[in-house]
């Protein structure tokens, strides 16, 4: 009797357990995993990336958080490495039991860790890679996209080419890795169906210290137009070299979303002027959201905020609203909710696709100009988005 009495107790002592610890994990805080380079030629967009993220889950904990639970950030150094992104995930996931996980940078490290997410059944979503095969090709229901892809800003480089400069003779620059690639084979598709010429492409490898063994090659195809999808510190070299072996004359520049950004503008200095580029934000958007966003950031961060951390600062507010349709943090209601949600970003509404999980969004060609980026054209939503080429879900 005593043993029967004695294995009673210890049986209401684990269900309390058990209940216990559900109630915790439905009433503690809300862990949110953020992969991002903090070192390394990225990390001046990990930076962005941080930065935003921080200012949305500060806005949203001032509240009262996500359905009454508070939000609690945990950060690893991505380094730009999908290796290194992988293991880092797996421990969040593994050993942090991260609800929910973001930040990742490198289009390779995104793709790698997507499918960490669907062996460890939670979501991800990317709010920096450009490759278009994230949510095509390699699509996976467990990843969504919050930015534009590189397709979306070819489409907006594109038109402004076709009208600025018909018939041009298009040169391409990327680094050698799943980004690049994807970047010149979007915009080469693109322009080349608005009339350009391809005249030659390079890929020099990520964090290349001297580009002008490239520089031969570019001059003997004569181009019109220099396309680049650089990013971070590469971009910073990349630029400097070209105005010392005087290639920026003669050729107008342009460049996917993110390869000058206000982290890396100062140290480019005067070589960016008159660049143009396809991108879903800019600081000059004029909507209340935006106003908002650029006054709070630059309060919090005694800087200005670029696509990476506008889209970051997003990401935040597309859980939260996922969390809240779904009334849930379940993986399974979660997915459900995003899908073809919309939500308030700094650019203004947004809406994940459902059939492949890409945001889709108003799109912008800007300028260079004394320094600052500006306005000078867009293509609306639909047009800019393309198909949808995912089959995998």
């Amino acid at each position: 009797m005593k043993s029967h009495a004695h294995q009673l107790k210890l049986l209401v002592a684990l269900v309390g357990a058990a209940l216990s610890s559900t109630v915790a994990a439905q009433t503690g805080p809300i862990k949110i995993g953020v992969v991002t380079p903090l070192s390394g030629t990225y990390a001046p967009i990990g930076q962005q990336v941080k930065m935003g993220i921080e200012l949305a889950t500060k806005e949203v904990n001032d509240a009262g958080g996500i359905m009454g639970r508070k939000i609690e950030l945990l950060f690893e150094d991505e380094e730009a490495n999908p290796a290194v992104a992988t293991q880092k995930a797996e421990k969040l996931f593994q050993s942090a039991k991260v609800d929910f996980l973001t930040g990742t940078v490198n289009s390779g490290a995104t793709l790698a860790v997507g499918q960490v997410a669907e062996r460890n059944q939670r979501l991800i979503a990317t709010t920096v890679s450009f490759s278009d095969a994230i949510t095509g090709d390699k699509c996976s229901p467990n990843v969504f996209r919050v930015n534009a892809k590189a397709g979306q800003q070819s489409a907006a480089l594109a038109a402004w080419l076709a009208k600025e400069k018909p018939g041009a003779k298009v040169f391409y620059l990327g680094p050698d890795y799943e980004m690049g690639r994807s970047t010149v084979a979007a915009f080469k598709n693109a322009a080349e169906k608005a009339g350009a010429k391809s005249v030659g492409e390079v890929f020099p490898p990520l964090d290349s210290k001297d580009y002008s063994p490239f520089f031969g090659q570019i001059r003997a195809a004569r181009p019109d137009v220099l396309y680049t999808s650089m990013a971070g510190n590469d971009t910073v070299r990349l630029f400097t070299q070209m105005g010392e072996y005087g290639l920026l004359k003669g050729i107008a520049v342009v460049s996917a979303s993110g390869t000058v950004t206000s982290q890396n503008i100062k140290a480019i200095g005067t070589a960016a002027e008159g660049l143009v580029t396809g991108v879903g934000y800019s600081i000059d958007v004029d909507t209340p959201e935006n106003k908002k966003f650029v006054s709070s950031f630059q309060a919090m961060h005694k800087t200005a905020p670029d696509l990476y951390g506008a889209d970051s600062y997003g990401v935040i507010y597309f859980y939260k609203a996922a969390v809240e349709k779904a009334k849930s943090t379940e993986t399974d209601k979660l997915r459900t909710a995003m899908r073809g949600l919309e939500w308030s970003t700094p650019q203004g509404k947004k809406q994940m696709r459902a059939g492949d999980h890409q945001a889709m969004q108003e799109m912008y060609a800007l300028r260079m100009t004394g320094g600052q980026f500006k306005p000078i054209s867009k293509v609306p939503a639909e047009q800019a988005i393309g198909p949808d080429n995912c089959t995998r879900f």
